[in-house]
């Protein structure tokens, strides 16, 4: 069967569509004119097989009161037994109105202010901020380099547990670092925290878009351990490029955490996706295939144009290689400059906005984290505007 060809190099002009990444430049960054390569959506067309069934949907023309369809779950759990050779069942789904609120209906559900909330650093700096604002202790348990490669440092995370310590939110794969972590590396985090009844929130939202030499492993998995003291939180929507949408779920095996947390959901009407949700989830799990292999391969492609060119033009600046997703960490600690004049340098004198990695906590000073997810002429000209600017 003739597969359907999609064209990445096109060049969508997303201005004034209230899109976060173009429209709030100006807001976040002092400046309207630079070359977004901040925010993690991708800058491709939404598929078709996507907007096809929301405009069959528009087509009735009523949008009432609106459940989720036996389609929905059927879709997830087909797809991560395709995906992921995970067997789940339906009762363990239920939909949640965003991963990062997810993170904090997790907090106020299971634990109280003042409670401790470990997080491995660098990382998605939600994971530190929402639990602030909840008033919870944020303890940080750092990854360590070995070799040049990211690796969880077991034995501070040790040193660092006492009675508090109710969470830990664990990033797979993780952001900004691009790591899939090993089946064996998520076995050993599940036994420690389960020693120490600490629940583990798992983000899963870059799963889909792990390359294909690398294998993600679905935290709950692992072991029996490990699905006894988690809650896993998915989406469609780093995936297929339907943030706006608001396609996540959770999936939960352990039934006595699924009874508390669902609960919770359901007594503030949180479990109740829209129309859209519903119909996205179910169009990119049934057709998606496609054009998930395809786009994966152009990003990966995105990441070796990036790390030859910068290898050629700008050796100072090295590609963390990422195992999955289509962002680019990058270290730019060869250049010597503190963390002000690095995003000065990328910011004021090349135009281009980009992640401070300062933002991601320790660890992530001396480095920029670039979202690759965009037709490879803005790369190119984003790497010439950063060469030029380091030349001048």
């Amino acid at each position: 069967m003739k597969l359907d060809s999609y064209n990445f190099d096109e060049i969508i002009d997303r201005h004034n569509t209230n899109c976060l990444k173009v429209d709030l430049l100006n807001e976040r960054y002092g400046n309207a004119n630079l070359i977004p390569l901040w925010v993690a959506d991708m800058d491709f067309r939404t598929p078709d097989f996507i907007v096809n069934a929301i405009k069959k949907r528009c087509e009735h023309e009523v949008f009432g009161y609106t459940f989720a369809p036996d389609a929905y779950y059927e879709s997830i759990i087909k797809w991560q037994k395709c995906k992921h050779q995970w067997d789940i069942e339906r009762e363990w789904l239920c939909y949640i109105p965003g991963i990062v609120k997810g993170i904090a209906f997790v907090l106020d559900c299971f634990t109280r202010p003042g409670d401790k909330v470990i997080i491995q650093p660098p990382v998605y700096h939600p994971f530190r901020l929402v639990p602030e604002m909840q008033q919870r202790q944020v303890v940080n348990n750092p990854l360590k380099q070995v070799n040049g490669a990211y690796r969880m440092d077991f034995e501070h995370l040790e040193s660092i547990i006492d009675e508090q310590c109710k969470v830990l939110i664990l990033c797979s794969p993780h952001n900004p670092g691009g790591v899939v972590w090993e089946k064996e590396t998520l076995d050993r985090l599940a036994k420690i925290c389960s020693r120490h009844n600490i629940l583990i929130i798992s983000d899963e939202i870059h799963a889909e878009m792990v390359y294909p030499q690398y294998t993600h492993t679905p935290f709950p998995s692992v072991s029996h351990t490990a699905a006894s003291c988690s809650l896993t939180f998915m989406a469609p929507s780093k995936t297929f490029n339907i943030a706006g949408i608001v396609t996540s779920y959770a999936v939960i095996p352990e039934p006595n955490i699924r009874n508390k947390f669902f609960s919770f959901l359901r007594a503030r009407e949180l479990n109740e996706g829209t129309i859209f949700s519903y119909e996205a989830t179910v169009a990119a799990y049934t057709h998606g295939a496609g054009w998930l292999q395809q786009m994966r391969a152009y990003v990966m492609d995105n990441v070796k144009f990036v790390t030859e060119y910068l290898d050629e033009e700008i050796p100072a600046i090295k590609v963390y290689q990422p195992q999955a997703s289509f962002l680019i960490w990058l270290d730019c600690r060869a250049l010597k400059l503190d963390q002000e004049e690095l995003v000065y340098l990328f910011k004021d004198k090349a135009g281009l906005a980009l992640n401070d990695g300062s933002m991601f906590g320790p660890g992530g000073e001396g480095y920029m984290r670039l979202n690759a997810g965009c037709p490879r002429a803005i790369l190119k000209r984003a790497l010439d505007n950063l060469r030029a600017a380091l030349l001048s």
